[in-house]
């Protein structure tokens, strides 16, 4: 059987455009299989944090909402006229995301640090391979930009990550601890060596890259070459 065509994705489970290219790559593979029966794909979470020194709860630190955050890192003139600034980003944002089927509120949503997140997120490949994998990606995914979680919370965490098929127990391990910590380590390093600064960044066949939410044309582009490579090495 033909080993499936490797894709890793470096991403962040608070970062709008990551949901949105999740969205155009399955599109692709989807389009894909249909061009080149039987052509399996298999993708890989990294782990990318666009804000590592966001706060954990419990810190002595406040943990803004995404407006106020954005407002203060992105705006400009007086407080109200940032705000402003940050919720027309926030809502152009949105509008794209409703094209591609997905419908964002991230009106409760707070700057937290993601940590934990992508340790489970290794978890899940571990105990149950890409496909677990990517169940806890949509789920997380889903409650920070859908419904608004606080993926900084352990509770919230291990209830995600149960929904996408890890155990419970195995889940609060996991977050009250500091397994899979190296491994998130490892996949930053990486992003470094490889030179990726912002994400999503995808990289098929540890050959070809692509970065950001493009088009399912763009990805499926980079797939069909990453096929054509297989069938000529010389491609």
């Amino acid at each position: 059987m033909t080993t499936p065509i490797a894709v890793e994705v470096w991403s962040d489970v608070v970062c709008p455009w990551c949901y949105i290219g999740k969205r155009r790559l399955e599109g692709a593979v989807a389009a894909l299989g249909a061009l080149a029966p039987g052509t399996e794909v298999e993708i890989t979470y990294r782990s990318f944090q666009l804000d590592p020194d966001a706060p954990r709860p419990g810190e002595d630190r406040s943990r803004p909402r995404t407006v106020e955050y954005l407002a203060d890192k992105y705006g400009r003139g007086a407080p109200a006229d940032r705000l402003e600034q940050a919720a027309r980003m926030i809502a152009q944002v949105n509008e794209v995301a409703a094209g591609e089927g997905l419908v964002y509120d991230q009106s409760a949503a707070v700057r937290t640090n993601t940590i934990d997140a992508h340790r489970l997120l290794h978890a899940a490949l571990a105990h149950g391979g890409p496909a677990m994998q990517a169940g806890l990606k949509e789920r997380l995914l889903a409650g920070y930009f859908v419904t608004g979680q606080d993926l900084g919370d352990a509770d919230t965490l291990v209830a995600l990550a149960a929904e996408a098929g890890l155990p419970g127990a195995l889940a609060r391990q996991v977050v009250d601890g500091e397994q899979y910590l190296e491994a998130v380590r490892a996949d930053q390093e990486l992003a470094r060596a490889i030179g990726i600064t912002g994400v999503p960044f995808a990289v098929v066949d540890r050959r070809f890259g692509i970065s950001g939410a493009q088009p399912v044309e763009a990805f499926g582009e980079v797939l069909r070459r990453a096929l054509a490579a297989r069938e000529d090495p010389s491609t």
